[in-house]
């Protein structure tokens, strides 16, 4: 391996002229200029990992989490009778449940009881994180120096050339074989990963309630959805920029729209339920309650469901899906567990503001707009051969394959673009989550919601004590002690008011 400017990849289509073959400063150095972004990227989210890795080193508790659950606990103490009453029956249903949260009991003294696992929690997968992203990086850099794209691609090729395929007259069906090798060389290689983390850090933890089974049955139904709807929507793309001249990226962009609509039906309706059980909730308080609160915000809810996560982890969630006038909510079942009802009607108070500010219709149009963006720009740079000559694909006698084109464009030209707009969209996410806070204490939540969000935080051993530059470039979620701290100013303002 030759490892002096510009680099060349091990493999290449012609054996290794490349060198000679790059006539520009991009096409000398581009192998070099996108190893030292990964490596500057990797570089940067390292010092990150270790900042945080820190930070779970800490043993005292958080002064101003500590103040701000404190103040939490004062203003429902006056519920404390009728809590106490609560308490008796919540013990006695579980017994059986280890280190369970006692729903009904002041929070901050069962916070700082469960402090130190959270630390502990936090630490083995931030330790797991930088070990993970290590080889990541490895292995991207070490496909790159030796030339793994052109060397699948040509390996794909030999495999088709035995049905009689030709890359001039067979490229959806050469990129399809291609796809295929890369996708199951990528499940192996990332399942020891996948392994430690869910039955090592997550069973440890108390989390995962997976069995063995269940893991690689999840993982053979992934594989076989990717083939069923993977396999036909790059077929389609691939046609539409064969067939779309210089405009292709129109067209591209409207399919691009029309199968995210589709997915984001689908997914919910047809694909979940192939992994979870979903059963209507059951009559009673809590459905009224949500129904209720549904109408009061003109929210069309047509269906409520409650989700077996449990079947898999004990962290908790809640979601919507639907559109127009079917909208559905899904409860996981470990949710209803974790935290009351009113708690559970502040937090969906919470999501049905994401919908009444339209932060979930402005993420799906960003989200648009970038695609439509990315696929402009990616037409500009099709035809440079120079950036493929670069990358291993240097015999000029053949054609450049247009998903390789894809690829190398995403992962080079692309890539800083692509990661600045990823931290916009994080910081844009967290602004979200306040106001969607804010909707819900106007509403008269705030309590229930401060609560419900300190439960959940408690059962998932979520960061306590994060570092500010991480969960600054990570957290899609405000840290708990500011979404806390938010609604409490917001509260103090109401009062003065």
């Amino acid at each position: 391996m030759d490892f002096t400017l510009p680099l060349t990849p091990q493999y290449t289509q012609t054996g290794g002229t490349t060198k000679a073959a790059a006539t520009t400063l991009f096409g000398q150095y581009a192998v070099a200029a996108t190893i030292l972004f990964t490596l500057a990227v990797f570089l940067f989210e390292a010092y990150l990992n270790f900042r945080q890795r820190k930070s779970y080193h800490k043993t005292d508790f958080p002064r101003e989490l500590e103040t701000t659950v404190g103040n939490i606990d004062r203003e429902t103490k006056s519920t404390a009778s009728a809590a106490a009453e609560k308490r008796e029956e919540s013990s006695k249903s579980n017994n059986d449940k280890k280190d369970k949260v006692d729903r009904n009991a002041p929070l901050l003294p069962q916070l700082k009881s469960k402090f130190s696992n959270a630390q502990s929690y936090g630490l083995d997968k931030i330790n797991f994180s930088i070990f993970s992203s290590t080889y990541a990086v490895t292995e991207e850099v070490v496909f790159l120096l030796y030339g793994f794209l052109p060397y699948v691609w040509d390996k794909a090729c030999n495999i088709g050339a035995k049905y009689g395929w030709t890359e001039t007259d067979n490229e959806i069906k050469i990129t399809l074989l291609f796809l295929g090798i890369v996708t199951i060389f990528g499940t192996i290689t990332s399942l020891p990963f996948e392994l430690y983390s869910t039955f090592e850090i997550e069973k440890k933890h108390g989390f995962n309630k997976q069995t063995l089974g269940l893991f690689l049955t999840d993982k053979l139904k992934g594989l076989a959805l990717t083939a069923v709807f993977g396999g036909p929507f790059v077929a389609l793309l691939l046609k539409i920029i064969f067939a779309g001249g210089d405009k292709f990226y129109l067209y591209v962009w409207a399919f691009t729209f029309v199968f995210s609509v589709i997915m984001m039906t689908l997914v919910p309706v047809v694909i979940m339920p192939l992994f979870n059980k979903y059963e209507k909730l059951p009559d009673g308080p809590l459905k009224d309650s949500i129904y209720e609160l549904a109408g009061k915000l003109s929210f069309p809810l047509t269906k409520l469901f409650v989700m077996d996560g449990s079947k898999r982890s004990s962290h908790s969630n809640a979601f919507m899906f639907g559109f127009m006038k079917n909208k559905r909510i899904v409860l996981f079942d470990t949710l209803m567990e974790q935290v009351s009802n009113d708690e559970i009607l502040a937090i969906l108070g919470h999501e049905l503001g994401h919908w009444k500010m339209g932060h979930t219709v402005t993420n799906f149009v960003v989200t648009q707009i970038y695609t439509g963006f990315m696929f402009y720009f990616f037409s500009l740079c099709y035809n440079s051969h120079e950036l493929y000559r670069a990358f291993g694909f240097d015999d000029e006698s053949r054609p450049i394959p247009t998903i390789i084109a894809l690829v190398l464009f995403t992962s080079t030209i692309w890539a800083p673009v692509d990661k600045t707009l990823s931290f916009i969209m994080t910081i844009h996410s967290r602004k979200c989550e306040f106001e969607a806070d804010e909707f819900s204490v106007n509403l008269g939540m705030s309590s229930k919601l401060q609560s419900g969000l300190c439960k959940i935080h408690l059962e998932n051993l979520g960061a306590m004590s994060p570092d500010s530059w991480y969960s600054t470039y990570h957290y899609s979620h405000p840290p708990l002690v500011e979404r806390l701290s938010a609604m409490m100013k917001l509260d103090t303002a109401k009062k003065l008011s």
